[in-house]
């Protein structure tokens, strides 16, 4: 969610910060703005709704300065309006902050006797009075910060810059918040991610917990949670201008969707040994009788998913959780017991404290991001890379199928270490997972059917979606697509539970969308199907046995085992949801209220 940026240097910064906070747009926002520095003075501009309403306003009120700060909100406390959007200021000071101030209204109450006025309902409003406050009484901008950062209460990465200060900005951050610094010649950059940094420099290193960095046009100081001057590791970011474009898509999502079939393919590629074998991840397999997953979402659903997996193929008990439920719950854990934690960003905040409840309990921490450098890549004790690449659009497409292949790699290595299968069968699954690349190809060739079915989808209001065993959970990723981005509300349940409740719902028409490959259990699906026909349900049947779907309108997948028919599945639900959103005409790159990575609880 909310992006930062900021340029300190030696030429004008307005709209090189406009151009950055459109590297952000993906993370989701409903306000921006920018403020800066010009001989002395501090200026701003804010306004609601998309950049294009904060470029038209910046045509009417030019910025001028060498250093500057931008934002892009995504709205927690207080509604979307300019008065509540950042930068948020004072005579002396501007900031724009990520995360979230728990003690705000303590700190509120005390700033206001003191006289200080409060124009927004925000939580981050209190940062900027109270860094005023400090600098009312004398203290340096330094000084200023460093003391503030000690009250306040909460997750932050905030970025000031002060009036009487053309050549001063200073950063910090603690808790979930990321935020990396951006080295350059004679300028230097802030960023909530490499993204925002990408069309200025690949040189870049993010903040620690609790670090403080004072950055000028020439030079860049660190402090740490402690005080202490340190350095940190600079790295060479990948992400590139090209990697975030449409590349003659209509749409991020589309793109995205179309690039699965070369990004599964490079992630399974990256997991194997020139011998063809998985290589090794660095977990004791025989040391764990049990794993625990946590993760957000559809990095959830990923988890659903490799439930089945890890305990059809390896034998081993998965434990799933909601990361916002597991450490809340307090499960008790085995003594050094594996917990795998899966997070796109790296940087969701319930994850993340997620993972820290199990490393309180003495677990082995296994990631799995797609963002190098992230917070929870550092403070894993493993880590595998997916090789998505940069995925810009909210709901999520390929970053979820390398989850998937990811995670498919770790059970067969499970099982084979665990003996519960040969080395003969270990190659067997592996030429399976070898083929999904080309079966992803052959279930993109659904698009057009998948697009006339969508006509009719998108005029209606509710939605449910059936499937049994492995297809339970691709049926509750299907809803959530749908809903994100259509705006359609959809349920999903194991298609056996639609008798206990569901069922309620169906009339003439009401579209059920069944989630059912040919396997063992494929007939019981086709009862269900037929409880729902029986009661006028118009049934749209995701299957590879059509056979067995009468009186149901179907696409036809392509066969699939129980390793490969997720990423099959993944992408004619995707297409569904997208062809349903674009009929509906919403925005399916940064559908409404959502962000892209959740740094707050």
């Amino acid at each position: 969610m909310c992006g930062i940026i900021g340029i300190v240097g030696n030429k004008s910064v307005a709209d090189r910060l406009v151009d950055a906070l459109e590297k952000l747009e993906y993370r989701g926002y409903d306000s921006a703005g920018i403020a800066t520095v010009s001989q002395g003075e501090l200026d701003r501009v804010r306004a609601c709704g998309k950049l294009v309403n904060l470029k038209q306003k910046l045509k009417e009120t030019s910025l001028s300065g060498h250093c500057g700060i931008g934002h892009t909100r995504w709205a927690t406390h207080g509604v979307p309006s300019e008065v509540n959007a950042h930068p948020h200021s004072t005579q002396r000071v501007a900031i724009v902050h990520n995360g979230i101030i728990e003690n705000h209204e303590t700190l509120r109450q005390k700033l206001m006797a003191k006289h200080h006025h409060f124009e927004s309902l925000t939580d981050s409003e209190v940062i900027a009075h109270l860094l005023d406050d400090y600098l009312q009484q004398g203290d340096s901008p330094e000084d200023a910060v460093r003391k503030a950062r000690k009250e306040l209460v909460g997750a932050f990465a905030i970025a000031c810059i002060f009036h009487g200060h053309d050549d001063l900005m200073i950063v910090a951050r603690e808790g979930a918040s990321p935020l990396a610094v951006g080295l350059g010649q004679e300028e230097n950059y802030v960023g909530s991610d490499a993204l925002a940094l990408s069309p200025f420099t690949d040189q870049l290193f993010y903040l620690e917990e609790g670090d403080m960095a004072i950055l000028s046009s020439g030079s860049v100081e660190l402090w740490d949670s402690e005080d202490k001057k340190i350095t940190r590791s600079t790295f060479q970011s990948q992400v590139s201008v090209e990697a975030i474009s449409k590349e003659g898509f209509t749409s991020f999502m589309e793109k995205e969707i179309h690039h699965q079939p070369q990004v599964v393919e490079a992630t399974l590629a990256s997991r194997l040994d020139d011998n063809g074998q998985i290589k090794p991840s660095g977990v004791d397999w025989n040391a764990i009788d049990r794993v625990t997953f946590a993760a957000c979402g559809t990095a959830f659903y990923a988890g659903m998913v490799a439930k089945y997996w890890f305990e059809k193929i390896a034998r081993l008990p998965f434990e799933i959780d909601i990361a916002s439920e597991f450490r809340y719950r307090m499960p008790p854990l085995s003594a050094n017991g594996l917990c795998v934690i899966v997070s796109q960003s790296g940087e969701t905040a319930d994850t993340l404290a997620a993972l820290e409840y199990a490393k309180s309990q003495d677990q082995t921490i296994l990631s799995i991001v797609n963002v190098p450098e992230s917070s929870i890549e550092r403070v894993s004790d493993i880590t595998l890379q997916t090789l998505a690449g940069p995925e810009i659009g909210v709901a999520s497409t390929k970053a979820f199928t390398t989850q998937l292949a990811m995670l498919a790699t770790l059970a067969i290595e499970a099982a084979l270490a665990r003996q519960v299968i040969t080395s003969s069968q270990a190659l067997t699954y592996i030429e399976e997972l070898r083929q999904v690349p080309s079966l992803m190809h052959l279930a993109m060739g659904k698009d057009h059917v998948i697009r006339t079915l969508s006509k009719k989808l998108a005029t209606m209001s509710d939605t449910l979606f059936l499937g049994r065993d492995i297809n339970y959970p691709m049926a509750l990723e299907g809803a959530l697509k749908l809903k994100e981005i259509s705006y359609i509300h959809a349920e999903a349940y194991a298609a056996g539970e639609m008798k206990h409740g569901p069922i309620a719902l169906l009339e003439d028409g009401y579209p059920v969308i069944v989630i059912a490959p040919k396997d063992s259990i494929v007939e019981k699906t086709a009862s269900n199907v037929q409880e729902a026909l029986a009661r006028g349900a118009w049934v749209i049947a995701f299957t590879d046995a059509p056979h067995i779907f009468s009186g149901c309108d179907y696409i036809e997948m392509p066969e699939s085992t129980l390793l490969q028919s997720p990423f099959v599945s993944a992408v004619l639900i995707q297409f569904l949801a997208y062809h349903t959103a674009q009929e509906k005409g919403t925005d399916v790159d940064q559908p409404r209220n959502l962000a892209k990575s959740v740094t707050v609880e």
